[in-house]
This record gives structure tokens, sequence and C-alpha cells, in this order.
């Protein structure tokens, strides 16, 4: 305890206690757009820019609990610095920030900025205000207790739902003024170091157990046309919405006017596209009331969909690859949206995010300590230029798992500076094998084409008994650095090269040296040839470990 006293002394003493709504209005009106955290796009990429550069996320995420005790999370900020994350992605409970309406404390946030300070990371933080998995656990008591004021969302029998009603303005409006002044606060205390970097408007939205609300309002709603808005929208993006929003727009007519059944259709269908309106339009409000204070980039999360469920077995509404354009239609003020993945298919999961009007944020990857972690960070990184990658609970990792992902993030942050240089540029590539929701692993060779050579990855490493390998933690990625120079770096792949242009037909290893970046400098290691390439024929990254390898080919007939 005594520690937290120092360390809210030192709090105030750098000026981070509350400041006057007058300060603070003096404070936002100084501090441009391009000082503060904010999204820039380079080539095809959208990159997070942060004190001018462009920044790349390798995070981990607490416990859902685990911010609500200082004390309980002390000892981890010096064991997570050491695994080389670069960013903690926080959460804030609306519970323990506005106990008695109106009246703010803001003691855990002033807190968890500090101590992320004082470890050298940076902060994403995680609104959990009235949703949070779908569930409204974390809103406060006067609204837990206050039913008729703040109402729940019923399910067809009238049975309320320990979810607070999208359809209500009083849950809406407090809910926005209280993240309100939470962003207003993040103003206060961090206009100028910018510990807090992004982010996440509310947790996971989504209807349980049924496809829609159907209270008063909501049953209104639905029998009201469906807004010209999101009309409007359809139209104009038709070519590129998600095929499946598409198909359920058409198969109904393309209709311009009508209520939800008219155009959507009489089933769930329908039903979530109602639900993801107006969850999108909910969210909207919380993140304009948070922007007018501090317009930090901000998202939403998704928990997706199992195969074969039907809306209301799994949180009905939220942004989910096919709800997308609903929700980019109804929350414009949401920079991205993201997926929380937790099933075996990585890889088919996050390509339903990208998109060019979507950059590609993982904030929750499954349980930290999985080796699969590792190679689904370079993945995402090298393939698809995402902002970042985030194992959840990431206090919690195991030993056993610590170190892996540790050496993952420990290459990813010395590549990070040529990485985002490299973004939306076409000279980067990221692989990991293909996994089936069954958790059936494809180890087949994949292809990629990076300037002059064409890169055949074989997942299965050639010295190691395939009984003895986990394929689905082998990845990496290759960065191309000139016209015959690459950078291969990642664990337990196996890359053969050949010429992709016209010229001579065959491609040759000139030379291959292992080494690392220090403060941006390249420091040789080994200069890799006969057994560690097969003589010429291949280069390998050991599956027990990441490394980095610098190479230069060569072409001959």
């Amino acid at each position: 305890m005594r520690r937290q006293h120092n360390r809210m002394r030192k709090l105030r003493a750098d000026g981070l206690a509350l400041v006057s709504a007058v300060v603070l209005t003096a404070i936002c009106a100084v501090a441009s757009a391009a000082e503060m955290p904010h999204l820039r796009q380079q080539g095809s990429a959208t990159q997070l820019i942060v004190d001018g550069e462009p920044y790349l996320v390798l995070g981990g995420e607490f416990g859902n609990s685990s911010t609500s005790s200082l004390d309980y999370l002390e000892p981890h900020w010096a064991r997570l610095k050491a695994m080389h994350l670069n960013t903690v992605l926080a959460p804030v409970s609306w519970e323990l920030i506005e106990r008695v309406q109106g009246r703010f404390d803001f003691s855990l946030v002033d807190g968890l900025v500090a101590d992320a300070r004082e470890s050298g990371l940076r902060l994403v933080l995680l609104w959990f205000g009235s949703y949070k998995n779908s569930m409204s656990s974390y809103v406060p008591a006067w609204v837990k207790r206050d039913q008729v004021r703040f109402p729940r969302a019923q399910t067809m029998d009238g049975s309320g739902q320990e979810i607070l009603s999208a359809f209500s303005a009083n849950n809406q409006k407090a809910d926005a003024a209280a993240f309100e002044a939470l962003m207003a606060h993040i103003a206060a205390i961090d206009a100028e170091q910018h510990t807090v970097i992004m982010v996440q408007v509310e947790n996971e939205v989504g209807m349980l157990p049924v496809a829609r609300e159907h209270g008063a309002e909501a049953a209104r709603a639905f029998a009201a046309p469906v807004p010209p808005e999101l009309l409007s929208y359809l139209a104009e993006n038709r070519r590129k919405l998600a095929s499946p929003l598409r198909s359920l727009w058409e198969e109904n007519g393309a209709r311009q006017e009508g209520d939800w059944r008219t155009v959507f259709g009489d089933g769930t269908a329908a039903e979530e596209v109602f639900t993801a309106w107006h969850y999108a339009r909910y969210v909207e409000e919380v993140a304009k009331a948070g922007k007018r204070a501090w317009s930090l980039p901000m998202f939403v999360n998704a928990a997706l969909n199992r195969p074969g469920r039907a809306p209301g077995e799994y949180p009905s509404g939220g942004p989910l690859p096919h709800l997308l354009d609903i929700w980019k239609a109804g929350a414009p003020s949401i920079d991205f949206l993201s997926p929380d993945i937790y099933f075996s298919n990585y890889r088919e999961l996050i390509k339903g995010y990208v998109r060019p009007d979507n950059p590609l944020f993982i904030p929750e990857a499954n349980r930290a300590g999985r080796a699969e972690s590792g190679a689904e960070a370079f993945f995402a990184i090298g393939r698809y230029d995402a902002i970042g990658y985030s194992p959840f609970s990431i206090e919690s990792v195991p030993e056993e798992g610590m170190q892996r992902l540790s050496e993952a993030y420990d290459v990813l942050s010395q590549l990070a500076p040529l990485i985002v240089d490299h973004q939306g540029m076409g000279r980067m590539a990221g692989f990991t094998p293909p996994v089936a929701y069954d958790g059936r692993v494809s180890d087949a060779p994949e292809s990629v084409t990076l300037g002059e050579y064409a890169f055949e990855i074989s997942y299965v490493d050639p010295w190691v008994p395939e009984s003895e390998q986990l394929t689905a933690s082998h990845g990496g990625l290759i960065l191309q650095t000139g016209p015959d120079e690459y950078l291969v770096a990642g664990s337990g792949v196996t890359i053969t090269v050949t010429p992709a242009t016209p010229g001579p037909k065959r491609a040759g290893i000139e030379s291959a040296w292992e080494g690392r970046f220090d403060g941006g400098k390249w420091t040789r290691g080994r200069r890799l040839n006969g057994d560690q390439t097969h003589q010429g024929r291949h280069l390998r990254l050991e599956p027990d470990r990441f490394g980095i390898q610098k190479v230069r080919f060569y072409r001959y007939d």
C-alpha cells in the first residue's frame, strides 16, 4: 500500500491530478491532432502514429478483473517489460470510476498510467461500460438497481436479461457521460506523454439469448422503416458489401424503403441486422462523447460466432464479418473493428476483418502462453500489415509459454522500425500454416512472391522428427530490403527460392547471416552455410527458437 500512496503522490507531482474544465479546454485546444496518437495511411496500410512515428503494438491484455487492484498488478509490470511487450491492454470498469452518479474517482486509471510509464509501456484502455461479453455486469450499482430508469433488454416472454437495453436513451446517455469524463481525464493527465494510445469502446457487444430485443421500444423500432442513412450506405457501397449482407439485401429486392422485415426478410438474419444497427448507433453516441473530450483512435471488438450457430446462440449483432458494413454505417466515429479470436481457424477469421476501410488489430488472440501466439503475430503483421497483436490474460502467462512469446516479441521489436517503413508497400509477407476450426493443421507448403523471387515455405522441419513438431506454432515473415536482399524471421520454417521474373532460371544463396538489430544497427552472428543451408539449397529457421537471417540471393542458369 505504501508504494501505491507514493505512486499517487508522484502522479500529483507530475501534474497528473484532475484539472479544472477551463484548463482542460485549453489543453485540448493547443494539442493538435498531429501530436496525438492517430491513424495515418501509408500505401495500402493504415498505421498507428505515436509521437510522430509509426507504432507497432506488441501487446498483451490484462484479465477482466486484474485492473481493479493496483497492488495485484504491481509484481507483473517488470515481467511484462522483460517479455518485450511495448503495450498493455487494460480494462477500465464503469462501476469503479462512477460509484455515485456524477462523481468520478479516477485513482485506478491514474495508477495504471503511472505504472505503465514507470515500466516504459503504453496503454490501450478497454472501456467496460454498458456491455462486456454482451452482458452489463460492469455497470454501477445505481444503474443495476434502477431498472425503471435504466431498463433491461427483454426476450419474447418479457423476461429481462442482465443486458442494458440499447433502446433506452437513459442507458446511452449515462454511459456516454461516464466515457466522456474518462476521456477528459485522459486528456488532462496524458496530453503530453501519450501513454494511452488507443481506446476500445465497450467489449464484445451482442444480444443473448435471442437475435434481438423484444421490449416495447424495440418492437416499435423493428416495425418502423429502416433508417434512410443505412439504406443509402447499402446502395452507395453495394459492390463492396460483405457477401452475406449483400445477398440478404438483394434476395429481398434491394429495397430502398420499408420496415426491417420488408428490406431484409422475415427471419433471424433480418433481426440480427436490426440488432447490429441499434448497437452501432448506441456505441456511436458513446464514442462521439469520448472523442469530444480527447479524440484518440477508437475501436470495437467482436465475439466471433461458431459455425452452424444462429444469432442469439452467439452474441447477435456484434461487429462480426458479415455485419461490418452495418457497423461502418452506424458508428462512423469508430475507427476500426477487431476480432477476438478464441477458435483454431485463426487465418480464416482475421481475413474477415481485412478491408481497405478497416485496418487489422487483434486485441484478444486467445490466452497468453499458447505456443502458436508468436507465429500468429508474425502472420498478421507480415501478411496484413496489422497495427498489432495481443493475447489475453497476459499477466497469467505460464513460464513455459512466456519464453516462446518473449522470443517472438523480441524479434518483432528488433524488426519494428523496418516493418513500419515497409507496411503497405507490397514488400513484406507473413506466414503460418492454416488450421481448421476442428484443430486440423494443413502442413502443405505455401508460396509467396516478393520482388524478383518466389519463396516456397515448408512448415515441417526436415531435421526434427515430425512427431516432435507442433507445426501450428511455426511461422514468420519475409521483408524485402533491396533488389536481391531480404530479411527472413520466424521459427520452424524452411524456405526454398526460385526466380519469379524473366532471366536466369535458378536462384542461389549468395550469403545468409544470422544476427540481431541492436538500436536499429544490424549485428552479425554466424555466417550460415553447409548444413545450416543444406549446402545452399534452402534457408532454415529452427523450430525451437525465433531468429532473424539477413540474406542475399543471386541468379544463374
